[in-house]
């Protein structure tokens, strides 16, 4: 067998084995789509960076599905991890919701279960490498328990950092909004645009009009600034704020590039930083022995 048949046929299989193994450009952001060994080098590229989209499962007045939360979530989170490389976790839904248990559908896990599973997801996160985890809020029923979350980290030490990016659609520049500003909060006007653009398929404007969506105001009573859990029944008992029929597709694409920037931004704030960790370990060890702190 000739030397130059040997250098052409280890060629060929050289050739056979990269067009089977993607180049790293090509990895995909999708945690459940990597294979182990395309994980490993993901991590690498993505220099220990992963995101957490955190839905929701609730109703979404009477035109949007029950993920809807979910679905804009990963949506603008895929996106921008493919424009800032990053992996990105599987569905999340265990959040907060148990204003809405009285709608079909929901799911509402216990408060501690919710604590819990987080705390030992980002665990196993941070336990494969991403030592720098981003949790991208897709539902306003999270807007206090991922802060609060992100705040019980400095209750025991860890080797990694979570951070906290709330959801972000509103820019200059937004086209003009046809609905009150003051009550597009859930499947509204906002909301229903961006799932316009993240899921068509899932949206029936024919149906935003089947019910109302208008504040009752039942606890104007109370002054303000005195909380009550039962607040957002009060005011929308039909777990749907704002009117979605006036959604439109032009605000749907600003919105949804507006939240992607956003995320991109994070990621590579995110990556750039080396004070978190090193101020979270001051933190631990200064924390063990109180009164040696200077004052």
């Amino acid at each position: 067998m000739s030397k130059s048949f040997l250098v052409a046929l280890n060629l060929f299989c050289a050739s056979i084995l990269w067009s089977q193994s993607p180049p790293q450009s090509k990895l995909s952001v999708h945690w459940e789509e990597l294979t182990a060994a395309d994980f490993r080098d993901a991590i690498g590229r993505a220099q220990g960076t992963c995101l957490l989209p955190f839905g929701i499962m609730e109703k979404h007045g009477a035109h949007l599905p029950l993920g809807n939360d979910l679905l804009n979530v990963r949506y603008v989170a895929l996106n921008a991890a493919q424009q800032e490389y990053s992996v990105v976790f599987p569905e999340y839904y265990f959040g907060q919701i148990f204003e809405a248990k009285h709608e079909p559908g929901t799911v509402a896990y216990s408060r501690g279960l919710q604590l819990q599973l987080l705390q030992e997801t980002t665990d196993e996160m941070a336990r494969n490498g991403c030592k720098k985890i981003i949790i991208v809020n897709g539902h306003g029923g999270n807007n206090s328990l991922l802060p609060y979350f992100a705040q019980s980290q400095l209750e025991s030490p860890h080797d990694y950092v979570v951070y906290v990016q709330s959801i972000a659609r509103s820019a200059p520049g937004e086209p003009q909004h046809k609905s009150d500003r003051s009550t597009d909060m859930h499947a509204g006007e906002s909301e229903t645009s961006v799932s316009m653009i993240a899921r068509p398929d899932l949206v029936h404007l024919d149906r935003a009009k089947l019910e109302s969506g208008a504040d009752q105001g039942r606890l104007k009573a109370l002054p303000e600034g005195l909380y009550t859990g039962i607040w957002w029944y009060a005011r929308f008992p039909n777990h749907y704020a704002g009117d979605g029929a006036v959604a439109s597709r032009e605000l749907g694409d600003f919105e949804a590039k507006t939240w992607i920037n956003t995320i991109v931004q994070a990621i590579k704030a995110v990556k750039a930083d080396q004070e978190s960790l090193r101020l979270q370990n001051q933190f631990y060890e200064q924390s063990k022995h109180p009164l040696e702190t200077p004052q």
